[in-house]
């Protein structure tokens, strides 16, 4: 295991991403592959709409991918859309793709929609606002274990069983800090899109900790929150502190629109900060664990 991505919404897809996780091919032909997406880039330039005159905000989200997006609109993501589109005066409109390889390419540089919600703040296939929350991986333990992992060099984790998320062949970052550890042989994988006909895929890690099918997992903190909160036993979440800057386990979220689409990404910052009180109390009511003074990291019940 050597390459790390974050897992959050779109990411992790999931994030990672975020949580997942980036979404895009790798290119076989960086030359080629940059003129084409300047070619695509350009061909939406007359496309552009003021943000203030736009009638209908299109958004891209995945349909099952809960607590960020589902096609009943349950997910926090889907609310701040609406919360953004209400505050524009325009209609919200949702483009609905599962999140996985090519995800961008194939949505939002389509021009099926003009945002994608929850794209890491430094994400280099989107032009990004501000960021709307920095959140954390974390670990879940059951609320009646005797242990509580105190870092990610606890000793106590070589004699665990430790549940991660995994995404196909690119390993979020609990992954490779593990492998880099020598504690491959304690890690259970659960695919964080498990069988994508049932909902909630990424629940499964959170619910294995509640039946102690493992001792502890390392989960992306907005999914853990969410999940821990509807497990079946009472499950406590403890923050996991940053590693070296090359393997980070903290990420920033923004929004994401095409690249040159300043005037609605600026439109989008301008509210992203006049909604921080609902946005803030958005996340708090989803149980999102912060790492930017915003919601306090608590056990989840």
């Amino acid at each position: 295991m050597t390459k790390a991505r974050p897992l959050c919404s779109l990411l992790a897809g999931i994030c990672c991403a975020l949580a997942g996780c980036a979404t895009q091919q790798m290119p076989k032909e960086p030359g080629r592959e940059a003129n084409q997406q300047a070619r695509q880039e350009d061909s939406h330039v007359d496309q552009q709409v003021s943000p203030q005159a736009m009638q209908t905000l299109r958004v891209c989200a995945d349909p099952n991918n809960l607590p960020f997006s589902n096609k009943a609109g349950q997910g926090f993501e889907n609310r701040l859309a609406q919360l953004l589109a209400d505050a524009m005066g325009a209609r919200l409109e949702t483009a609905w793709a599962a999140q996985r390889r090519g995800f961008i390419r194939n949505n939002l540089n389509a021009g099926r929609c003009d945002a994608v919600m929850g794209v890491p703040a430094d994400y280099g296939m989107t032009l990004n606002t501000r960021p709307y929350y920095r959140s954390t991986y974390v670990f879940v333990t059951r609320a009646d274990a005797r242990w509580r992992p105190q870092g990610l060099d606890d000793p106590a984790l070589a004699r665990s069983r430790i549940g991660v998320h995994v995404i196909g062949s690119d390993n979020p970052p609990p992954a490779v800090v593990l492998a880099r550890r020598g504690l491959v042989d304690n890690v259970v994988g659960y695919s964080i899109y498990g069988d994508y006909r049932e909902p909630n895929p990424p629940s499964a890690l959170i619910n294995a900790v509640a039946r102690r099918d493992v001792d502890v997992a390392i989960a992306w903190g907005p999914l853990a929150g969410y999940f821990a909160k509807r497990a079946a036993a009472p499950l406590t979440l403890t923050p996991i502190a940053q590693e070296a800057p090359a393997l980070p386990m903290q990420f920033s979220i923004a929004i994401g629109v095409r690249k040159n689409e300043r005037a609605l990404r600026d439109r989008l910052d301008a509210l992203l900060e006049q909604k921080r009180p609902e946005i803030d109390a958005l996340l708090r009511e989803y149980g999102v664990p912060r790492a930017d003074g915003g919601a306090a990291l608590s056990a989840s019940r």
